[in-house]
């Protein structure tokens, strides 16, 4: 769909398209029946360096930027391959590397990069808040060198397969904060530490394989030594993480979209009915050639953002609108697929239903549609809040 020529960071898709040729679909389709992690797939990711493109080389990774970190996630995508369980990997760590200390950075860092530690869980999201960060509950208490931690997370992806949490607490009550977004503070949490010891894992089983969980605190005690940046200054701190993951995840957004798009077209071309290719039908080209124009245009507005992002300009309009534009582009050409390949669509061995499941959960996380067109009104259209 792309001409080669035309590709950003040639060597790296190429070598990742290789590397997925070896987790073909019944790969995949395995795991999903069994809602098993891609251990082997998120393993040989991490030993070709993929996963730590964004890390420096100081600290052991490829120091290059978002626009390749979009290259890796896509091509992931694009082979038919989910990069949702490990993309966290990439972004998560920005946190520790723009806002922690010298010797957090150090100590944690290189061992990111090696896949010795993995980072890829990204504790937000609460049962009562949802969207509304400023609102969370769980609170974290100072008690001489340590926090202790009481309160619930949910929707907290990767826990389970990951060494350490960036989780965002309260350690001053909203009421008592100039602004609603002060009182947040930001604590790594060494799961291996924690779970069993204050910190309850229960796995949520959804309609897409996404190793997702309910978290709840009981007195976990977390070090002070373990809190990333100022107290009370860490929702500031996320936000550059959240622009990083609404950019990282559109990339993926688009390599679903030339999925179905590869898809679709080769079938259109190679399924005769009626004495004749489908492919013939503008009934199902026009479908497909609308699809290509979507998930093309959405690209380029990935682009814009990640170029934005990596010459550190405000960007969160830019990842919002990115985020929005992909995954409906995705979302469009998932059912356009569906409908070319009629029942056959529907049947596991193709494919298209997993990842028709599986791209229709980026127009919901890690923001919702309507977040992001509330976004664009307020801050860009000058329009009144409605919340």
């Amino acid at each position: 769909m792309t001409a080669q020529g035309d590709e950003t960071f040639p060597e790296i898709r190429d070598s990742v398209r290789k590397l997925c040729t070896r987790f073909p679909g019944e790969y995949w389709r395995a795991l999903d029946r069994e809602r098993a992690y891609p251990t082997e797939f998120v393993r040989t990711l991490t030993h070709e360096g993929f996963l730590s493109v964004l890390i420096p080389e100081e600290f052991g990774g490829s120091g290059l930027g978002l626009g390749a970190g979009l290259a890796v996630l896509e091509e992931i995508h694009r082979s038919g391959c989910n990069g949702g369980a490990c993309h966290a990997q990439m972004y998560t760590m920005g946190t520790v590397l723009r806002h922690g200390s010298a010797a957090q950075k150090q100590f944690y860092l290189p061992k990111i990069a090696s896949g010795e530690l993995r980072l890829q869980a990204f504790g937000v999201t609460e049962p009562t808040s949802g969207t509304d960060t400023t609102r969370i509950r769980t609170f974290a208490k100072r008690v001489g060198d340590k926090y202790i931690v009481n309160g619930q997370k949910i929707w907290i992806s990767r826990v389970e397969h990951s060494d350490l949490m960036v989780l965002l607490v309260r350690t001053s009550p909203r009421e008592d904060s100039a602004k609603p977004s002060d009182g947040m503070t930001v604590l790594l949490v060494d799961l291996r530490e924690a779970v069993g010891h204050g910190l309850t894992v229960r796995p949520i089983r959804t309609m897409i394989n996404h190793a997702t969980t309910e978290l709840f605190f009981d007195d976990l005690e977390v070090p002070v030594t373990n809190r990333i940046g100022e107290e009370g200054k860490g929702f500031r701190y996320i936000l550059d993480g959240m622009n990083a993951e609404r950019i990282l995840i559109a990339g993926e957004c688009i390599g679903d979209g030339r999925f179905f798009i590869d898809r679709a077209g080769a079938y259109a071309r190679d399924r005769s009915v009626f004495g004749r290719p489908i492919g013939e039908n503008q009934g199902i080209q026009f479908p497909i050639a609308r699809a290509y124009v979507q998930v093309s245009a959405a690209s380029e507005m990935v682009k814009k953002a990640a170029a934005m992002f990596d010459a550190g300009k405000p960007c969160g309009t830019e990842a919002n609108m990115a985020k929005l534009l992909a995954s409906e582009a995705a979302w469009f050409a998932a059912d356009m697929c569906i409908q070319t390949h009629g029942g056959f669509g529907f049947a596991e061995e193709f494919d298209i239903e997993r990842k028709f499941r599986e791209t229709r959960l980026y127009q919901v996380a890690p923001i919702s549609t309507n977040l992001i067109l509330s976004h664009v009104a307020t801050h860009v259209l000058d329009l009144p809040k409605s919340f």
